[in-house]
């Protein structure tokens, strides 16, 4: 009966190792997010250690192979035993803890990081800048949900640790070599408990536009009609809201 017990065990054994083997030939399971990175949401199951830091180190070559960015990996407090294996691959930082879940991240292109210091929030802005002919600023990204798909939007980006709001968006449009001055705050959105958002309108000082060629498609200045009309902007609450009350003021 001992010995039967004991080839049982093997086999158990065996098959989880089998199935270790089979998982580090798999990337994590990802979805992609706003901004031209990935989102990881690790499940209770439990996992080795070891199997999880070879699953970590081909995702993120993967990842970085397709050119994402920021990497996002939540994971729950019952699987604490992986952030050892986790902090010691390149690139990869822990950040403070929420009460059910752990938050490892990493940027993987050698740009300037801008992973929000802070994972317990998110503060981004939209700059609305609007000239004297009725036009407003718009741009194409090169990366995110909005590559290839023709969409012109507001220059958006995120607020540093310590910048104010309003020199966070006079910032973000200076990108464009546009200077400007900020008026007030149009509007803005909160969302998943701790993402927030703020439209900023902002007065141009100057006209000439030059893109950023790292992230940017295209750049121009669009009449406010037609900025107005895309279905994604009539698709989008906030933004409908902005566009029907500048409408209603007449610009």
């Amino acid at each position: 009966m001992k010995k039967l017990s004991l080839c049982q065990n093997q086999g158990k054994l065996t098959k989880i190792r089998e199935k270790e083997i089979e998982q580090t030939d798999r990337i994590l399971a990802a979805k992609e997010d706003d901004h031209g990175g990935v989102i990881v949401e690790m499940t209770n199951e439990p996992l080795d250690p070891s199997v999880f830091g070879s699953l970590l180190r081909a995702s993120l070559s993967h990842w970085r192979q397709q050119g994402k960015k920021g990497v996002w990996i939540k994971l729950p407090i019952e699987l604490v035993t992986l952030v050892e294996p986790a902090v010691k691959v390149r690139r990869i930082l822990l950040l403070p803890a929420e009460p059910k879940y752990l938050m490892l991240v990493s940027w993987l292109p050698g740009t300037t990081n801008t992973i929000p210091a802070n994972a317990t929030h998110r503060v981004g802005i939209g700059a609305f800048v609007m000239n004297e002919k009725n036009e407003v600023l718009v741009v194409q990204e090169k990366s995110g949900r909005f590559r290839g798909t023709g969409v012109w939007k507001f220059p958006t980006g995120v607020v540093d640790e310590g910048e104010d709001i309003c020199d966070a968006a006079v910032r973000e449009v200076k990108e464009f070599l546009v200077n400007t001055k900020f008026v007030e705050i149009l509007a803005f959105r909160q969302s998943y408990k701790s993402d927030l958002f703020f439209v900023c309108m902002l007065q141009p000082l100057s006209f000439d536009i030059q893109k950023q060629d790292a992230e940017i498609e295209a750049a121009e200045w669009m009449p406010f009609e037609q900025y107005a009309a895309q279905p994604f902007v009539q698709g989008h609450d906030l933004l409908r809201y902005i566009s029907d009350m500048l409408g209603e003021d007449g610009g």
